[in-house]
């Protein structure tokens, strides 16, 4: 992640940094963009391995007066009829004013230390909720009698999960977390 100034070109220059696709991720947002402003953007470039396979996922947060666009694009590997790997890119628009939840969590080390200093948070996680996904932790119910053995039913946590985005300092370096924390202010700020 580059520091970008909400310009389409920085934008380009934060794609392009990420090295995967470049054409195809941008395109991609651009459509969902159409001509609307662009307020402020992020792209995040998450690798996993599989065994001795790699695969790349890029995701691409664009923020404009009025939506959210969350674009992802996977490669994939090579299925018959097809005889080489294959990437799919898609797009979702959230509305601002459907956008439920916006958790900025910052993670420093020596906190008694901390001065405010950017370069001092090592981790931060954005998570993003608008009622499309949520998750369902659950777990046996129980009582405090240890000799019990009726069936207590179900406890559990409903939470908001649509989208979640972390990046560490030691893995993307201090400019990418500074740079989701500046975005995930933004969106903060616009969804309040």
């Amino acid at each position: 992640m580059k520091v970008n100034s909400g310009t389409r070109k920085g934008l380009r220059a934060e794609i392009d940094a990420s090295g995967y696709f470049p054409d195809l991720v941008e395109d991609s947002v651009l459509l969902a963009l159409g001509e609307e402003e662009l307020v402020d953007s992020v792209v995040h470039h998450a690798p996993t391995f599989s065994g001795d396979e790699i695969h790349r996922h890029v995701t691409v947060l664009a923020l404009t007066p009025t939506r959210l666009i969350v674009g992802h694009t996977d490669d994939h590997p090579a299925e018959p009829p097809t005889d080489g790997a294959y990437a799919s890119a898609s797009t979702e628009s959230i509305r601002l004013d459907k956008i439920n939840n916006v958790v900025v969590t910052r993670v420093v080390t020596r906190p008694e230390h901390y001065t405010g200093a950017a370069d001092a948070v090592v981790e931060t996680w954005l998570t993003v909720g608008w009622g499309a996904m949520n998750r369902l932790d659950l777990e046996p119910a129980g009582c405090s009698d240890p000799n019990c053995e009726a069936d207590h039913g179900y406890t559990g946590n409903l939470s908001a999960d649509d989208l979640t985005v972390r990046v560490s300092a030691a893995i993307e370096g201090t400019e990418s977390v500074t740079r989701l924390v500046q975005f995930a202010t933004s969106l903060q700020r616009a969804t309040s």
